[in-house]
This record gives C-alpha cells, sequence and structure tokens, in this order.
C-alpha cells in the first residue's frame, strides 16, 4: 500500500459494515445534533463522491488544499479524498484571526480554500491580496462544481513520499515552521501506536478511540486516525472537548480508547461524580502533561491507566508509558516505542551520564535515520539541516534517563510556552504585541497556570508617556487579540523599567525572574486570564 487511502479501501472492503467514525449526539449543534455513526462502506462512498469532484476540477498529485472544517467528520472524509488523489492537505485552526490564515495559505501555496458557509466571509478576507490568491470554496459537500485547478498535477501516482499534509507547527525553535509529513510518515505513526502493545495493546476491530483534539493538528489527524484505520478501529470526533457531558459521551460512544492533553484531567476531576463515570468501558488513555499530583487520583477515581506520551508533530509519539513500572507522577514518558531510538547530549551533543539534564535526540532505527519521521520544514533547508545534525532530529526538549532507562520531561530549550497543549512561540506574541503604540520593548515567557500548565506572560516596558495601568494592558490586550489567536494573547502583563540584556543587547529571558522565583508573584502583576476566550464560529 502506497497512500493512506489504499489502507482505507482495504480496511473497507474487509469491513464494509464496521463502524468507522462516529460523533455523539449534541443538541443544538448544527451538524450531527443527534449524533451520527459511519460504517466503513459508508465512508468509502462518501469519500469517493469528493474525490470525483476533485478530480474533475484538475486536482492531483502534487497540489495543496486548505481546510478550515473545525472538528467535524467532514475533514476526514476530504482528507481520504485528497489522499487518494495525491493532494497534500493544509489543515487550519479555526481559531485563527485572518493575519494567521493568511500567513498559511500563502507560505503553503494552496491552490483552494475549502471551509464552511459561515466562514467563507472570514477565509476569503484573509486570502484577499494574496498573487494569486486561492478560491475560496464554502461547500462541506462539494455541491456545486469546483473552479479548476490553476496548474496541472503531477503525471506520477502518489506513493510513500509523497506529501500527505502539511501541518504549521511551533517546531523546534522561534517561528511556526510548515511540517511537512508524507504517507510514509502517516503509516509509520499509525503502526507504531498500535504494535506498540502492553497497556497500550490495541485490538484489531474492536477498538473505538475517543478524541477531543482537534483535527487540525499532529495527534488525531496524523496518529490516532491512521492507527484506527489500520486497525479497523471507529474514529470518535467530539467538536471538542465539553467536560460536564464527557463521560456521557464516552459511555454513548462505547469507547475504548480516549486521548487526552494535559487540560483535560484536571477539568474532569474538578467535577462531581456522575454515574457514567464508573459506566465506561475505556482500557486506557493516551496523551501528555498530567500534573503529576493528579496522576493517582485520576487512576483512583476512574478505574484505568492514563499512559502519558512524548510526542512532536515531526516525529509522532515516540515513547510511551505502556508498560510497567510506569513511574506514576513521576513526569516520566517511558521508554522509545518500537523502532525509535533515543540519545541525550549536552550544548555539544556529548552523551550525558543517568539522571544528568540533556537535550532530547530522536531517530528511527536502521540504515535510514528519517524513515517515517517528517519530510522537512517547508522552504526552510537550512533550519531542517540544523535540526537533523549528525543524523539524529534534535528535539529542543530537554529529559533526564534513569538507570531502568526509563525517560523524564525535565524542561524545553526553547522559548515556547505550552498553554492547554498549544505550543505558543514566545517570539510571535513579542512582535505582535512590539508594534503597540505604547510598548517600547516586551519579552514574553511562560507563567504557571494550574488549569492550563501554562500561560502567556508579557514582561513590557512601556513607551515614553503611556500608561502602565491596567487600563494600558488592556488596551495592550485590545490589540493583541485582533491580531493574534485567543490563546496565543498574554494571560498576564507586568510593567517594568528594564529588561535584561547582553553586551550586543541580546535579551536574556532567563535573568528576567530569580531562579525560583514565581514571576505571579511579582507587585503589578495584572491578570487578563478572564478575556482569553475562543470565539464563536460563524
Amino acid at each position: 500500500m502506497e497512500t493512506v487511502a489504499q489502507a482505507f479501501a482495504k480496511t473497507a472492503a474487509e469491513n464494509p459494515d464496521r463502524p468507522c467514525i462516529q460523533v455523539p449526539a449534541r443538541p443544538g449543534r448544527d451538524y450531527a445534533a443527534e449524533g451520527l455513526d459511519w460504517s466503513y462502506g459508508e465512508v468509502r462512498e462518501m469519500a469517493a463522491t469528493l474525490r470525483q469532484s476533485y478530480a474533475a476540477a484538475g486536482y492531483g498529485h502534487g497540489h495543496r488544499i486548505a481546510i478550515l472544517l473545525e472538528n467535524r467528520p467532514s475533514f476526514v472524509l476530504h482528507w481520504l479524498a485528497l489522499n487518494a488523489l495525491g493532494v497534500s492537505v493544509v489543515p487550519i485552526n479555526p481559531d485563527y484571526p485572518p493575519d494567521e490564515i493568511r500567513n498559511i495559505v500563502s507560505r503553503s501555496g494552496a491552490l483552494l480554500a475549502l471551509t464552511l458557509a459561515q466562514r467563507a466571509d472570514d477565509l476569503a478576507a484573509a486570502v484577499a491580496g494574496l498573487e494569486p490568491a486561492p478560491p475560496v470554496v464554502a461547500s462541506e459537500w462539494l455541491e456545486h462544481q469546483l473552479p479548476s485547478a490553476r496548474r496541472e498535477p503531477l503525471d506520477s501516482p502518489p506513493g510513500r513520499q509523497s506529501e500527505s499534509g502539511l501541518l504549521f507547527t511551533s517546531g523546534t525553535t522561534g517561528w511556526p515552521k510548515g511540517c511537512v509529513l508524507s504517507n510514509e510518515a502517516f503509516f509509520s505513526n499509525g503502526q507504531r501506536y498500535i504494535e506498540a502493545g502492553g497497556i497500550m495493546a490495541v485490538e484489531h476491530g474492536a477498538e473505538r478511540l475517543f478524541n477531543p483534539l482537534p483535527l487540525y493538528y499532529a495527534n488525531a489527524f496524523a496518529i490516532t486516525n491512521v492507527a484506527m484505520i489500520l486497525a479497523a478501529g471507529c474514529m470518535i470526533f467530539p467538536d471538542r472537548f465539553h467536560p460536564a457531558s464527557f463521560w456521557r459521551e464516552i459511555v454513548e460512544t462505547d469507547a475504548t480508547i480516549m486521548h487526552y492533553l494535559g487540560i483535560i484531567p484536571p477539568l474532569l476531576l474538578r467535577q462531581e461524580p456522575v454515574p457514567e463515570e464508573t459506566q465506561q468501558r475505556l482500557k486506557f488513555g493516551g496523551g501528555a502533561g498530567i500534573d503529576p499530583q493528579q496522576h493517582h487520583q485520576w487512576e483512583e477515581r476512574f478505574g484505568f491507566p492514563l499512559v502519558e506520551f512524548f510526542g512532536m508533530s515531526e516525529v509522532g509519539i515516540c515513547s510511551a508509558t505502556n508498560v510497567e513500572p510506569r513511574k506514576v507522577g513521576s513526569r516520566s514518558v517511558g521508554r522509545p516505542l518500537p523502532g525509535i531510538e533515543y540519545r541525550l547530549v549536552d550544548d555539544q551533543d556529548g552523551e550525558v551520564g543517568v539522571d544528568e539534564p540533556g537535550q532530547l535526540l530522536v531517530r528511527r532505527a536502521g540504515p535510514e535515520p528519517g524513515l517515517g519521521l517528517f519530510s522537512g520544514y517547508l522552504d526552510e533547508p537550512e533550519t531542517t539541516a540544523e535540526v537533523w545534525c549528525g543524523g539524529w532530529f534534535h528535539t529542543g526538549d530537554v529529559m533526564r534517563r534513569d538507570g531502568d532507562g526509563l525517560y523524564y520531561f525535565v524542561d524545553r530549550l526553547k522559548h515556547m510556552i505550552r498553554r492547554s497543549g498549544q505550543n505558543i512561540p514566545a517570539a510571535e506574541v513579542e512582535e505582535v504585541l512590539r508594534a503597540h503604540p505604547a510598548v517600547e520593548q516586551v519579552a514574553c515567557v511562560a507563567a504557571p497556570d494550574e488549569l492550563r500548565q501554562e500561560e502567556v506572560l508579557a514582561c513590557i516596558i512601556p513607551a515614553p508617556d503611556s500608561l502602565a495601568d491596567e487600563a494600558g494592558a488592556n488596551s495592550i490586550m485590545d490589540w493583541a487579540l485582533e491580531r493574534l489567536a485567543y490563546f496565543k494573547a498574554p494571560g498576564w502583563i507586568i510593567f517594568v523599567d528594564t529588561l535584561p540584556t547582553t553586551n550586543t543587547q541580546k535579551l536574556q529571558k532567563n535573568r528576567i525572574f530569580e531562579a525560583h522565583e514565581n514571576p505571579l508573584d511579582r507587585p503589578g502583576c495584572i491578570d487578563l486570564r478572564g478575556r482569553k476566550k475562543r470565539q464563536a464560529s460563524g
């Protein structure tokens, strides 16, 4: 099998009546309010209809199409249809404002932008002015004829090395990068998942994976979906994570596996007990970032294990606490999964000893270290070469390894803020804030947050004659919310007189606060977290 679509076709031919995609009911939703349950045969037919529409308009191997379909099951249908033709999918986060959408569409060179009717104006405004601007199609089911592709596709069929998806990710440094993922990477991600074993044992034709994480990120799009397709399992997609109805949805969909990010366990632990939480038949939950102090509490209350992963868009899920001892409550991410090798190194790429912190390096075992991992960063060959220095992918994350070979997450080298599972590049936020007339200088750092792991803290030197008070902070917040996705805006602002720099005026973020100081204890820290809210679609 050369493409994910071919793997899906094989599974569908062998299991046409097995459940493939399920959506739990949610009254009032503008789609599947009563829920839906599609078999592999039904999904095959719907994807084939979409594929014919794309092919008739001339879209094919080597093209890219940007998709903004939120967390709807139609996303999977379009992906399967396009993958069969060799078209790469460029998912768009629906929370992105116009500037960020324009950046993704422009850099990807997408020939077409597909979205929902209620988002058509947003997307059209975002791509206006691009040369050439891709046509915007507001038709979830392609009811009307598509505009013709503006260039011919490759005359070769898609294969293992063909690009299947382009995910804009924070990468290992600085600004978001276009992470190129081939069919080989999708296959590798899915096979590694279903072959992990231990607590993660996947039974062919029997699993139902409930994933509230967004389809426009790697976990659902490029890892768990493929795992379920290869294992003839069911993909369950709520529109998003709903704490109050989570256990009802788990029971309603008869889920056997769930996924999470760090924010999900604390929110569920805060909920009052409901009967469904003991009626579920989950085998395990997979994810990353649970508070170590809550890990035991979770497993005692809900009765099933949480398997902590380490993974990135570039390399998929690489290690897991899927076998005992899991060292629950220790920030362990387990051991490398089969076919993956790890190294921990110092600043000179020299091996570090047991229990010593070092940057994590990853590669595929065997003669091809990059096989099944990402193909590189779009139009950034120098950055790609840098992160692959010496034949190992440099993750930018710091870990330690104990005497039993278990790995533990320590910190990250990059100036990255991880809020509710979202990687937020500090440089991106800083550039937006720096353009505000009241901001002289700014440095964004991670502040601790008991619910979301980390929050964006902006340390600002105000411009002369500017308000360095709550009113000034709210003016800056207004500016940020107009130009950034809500989750990237600062949750805290503190006005400072100076920021530490080197002799060459390079900012030294590690010297803004003392090593063991909580930044939020500084007088004058202004809390803006209440203004960080997801905007309703349409």
